[in-house]
């Protein structure tokens, strides 16, 4: 059995998502590891390219920048809603909503401002234009 990630690989890794500022977004080295398939679209198909080819207990750091990530933050993805077209009630701001397409597809946005008649939604990924540092280890691959 090979010790080097392939494209295809079932991992267990510790891995660490933090904005450029040193924020972190995630971090499994301060609990219990993950198991992935690669290939499986359980993780970004850039994050899994980060991972292919390094051996096992190998650990690394890779900067990637917005485009290579969650996506350039596009300003197009800002709608505002009127209410009467939304299905909840209660809407608060800094909220995340879940909206059905007309093809039955699934979208979240999150509330930027809301009033009476109308309310602001973000459909940007929350790390939309932000540069991450992605760090992994890789305990084994099974």
């Amino acid at each position: 059995m090979s010790q080097t990630v392939q494209a295809d690989s079932l991992i267990t890794l510790n891995y660490r998502i933090e904005l450029d500022n040193g924020t972190p977004v995630i971090d499994t080295f301060q609990g219990t590891p993950a198991t992935l398939q690669l290939g499986a679209g359980e993780m970004m198909p850039a994050l899994e390219a980060c991972l292919t080819g390094l051996d096992v207990g190998r650990r690394e750091r890779f900067t990637l920048a917005p485009p290579q990530a969650f996506g350039d933050y596009k300003p197009e993805l800002i709608e505002r809603v009127r209410r009467e077209h939304m299905a909840e009630d209660r809407i608060e701001a800094m909220s995340v909503m879940e909206f059905v397409a007309p093809d039955g597809s699934r979208y979240q946005g999150l509330v930027r401002e809301v009033d009476d008649a109308t309310a602001v939604i973000d459909f940007n990924h929350p790390l939309a234009g932000k540069t991450i540092a992605f760090e992994v280890e890789i305990i084994g691959i099974l």
